[in-house]
């Protein structure tokens, strides 16, 4: 697991940056009510996405909310005054005070299913009664796009998708939000190359295959005799849903 702390000051670089946060922002606000007037962006992150969401709906006051300093300390920048330090798994707010609440690529970095199902019962909680919860999901499957980088990494050790849609649909109809739309867009600048894969793989960026195993290396090996190693492969597609808290 990164140190997202540490990472702060460089994840927008290496996360597509400005482009892919204007299609995540595009896609969620194409979910979220026009009609919305207060919404929580939990694990905000850097804010990158949340200054979008604001941005483009000057009438709706926007909140973001994220655990780790260093995340928050760049979000708050984006967003003054607007931007708390808070465990998505224990919100600091009041009951149904939000017409909104979306997670953008917050579900898969938690590792237990009852932290997953923690954090949807929170937002759930703070949503108003047919309110909108807008979150990303499979994001792992997001990035195998059938490329040769993808071939090489078929057979690593995996653990099983927390964000996986089937789950996130369950636990959100536990607390009576229901389906109410979904949408894909590309993550614009983040198509693989091989080079950078083996790379994330020596750092410790797949989370089941630790720096220095020579599982590690042997995949890392692989990557760095395949074609055009600075050449990115096609961009992820990530995928997102949206539910309707029951009246």
């Amino acid at each position: 697991m990164l140190d997202y702390d540490k990472e702060a000051h460089a994840y927008d670089d290496t996360r597509g940056g400005e482009p892919r946060a204007a299609a995540a922002a595009d896609v969620v606000l194409g979910l979220v009510p026009p009609a919305t007037r207060r919404l929580l962006d939990v694990g905000c992150g850097t804010g990158i996405v949340t200054r979008r969401l604001a941005a483009a709906r000057p009438a709706t006051r926007v909140t973001g909310a994220d655990l780790t300093h260093g995340m928050a300390r760049m979000a708050a920048v984006r967003l003054p005054g607007a931007v708390v330090l808070a465990d998505s798994r224990a919100l600091p707010f009041p009951d149904r005070v939000f017409d909104a609440v979306t997670s953008v690529w917050l579900l898969h970095l938690l590792d237990r299913p009852e932290d997953v199902r923690a954090a949807i019962a929170e937002c759930a909680r703070v949503l108003r009664p047919g309110g909108v919860y807008v979150t990303t999901v499979d994001k792992a499957a997001a990035h195998d796009v059938g490329s040769d980088v993808d071939a090489v990494l078929a057979p690593r050790p995996r653990r099983p998708a927390p964000d996986a849609a089937p789950l996130v649909e369950s636990y959100a109809a536990a607390h009576l939000l229901h389906p109410a739309g979904q949408a894909r867009f590309p993550g614009r600048g983040q198509g693989r190359s091989p080079r950078h894969t083996a790379a994330d793989l020596r750092r410790g960026w797949f989370t089941q295959l630790r720096p220095g195993d020579p599982l590690t290396e042997r995949f890392a090996e692989q990557l760095e005799a395949l074609p055009d190693q600075e050449r990115p492969r096609a961009d992820p597609v990530f995928s997102v849903r949206a539910f309707r808290k029951a009246d």
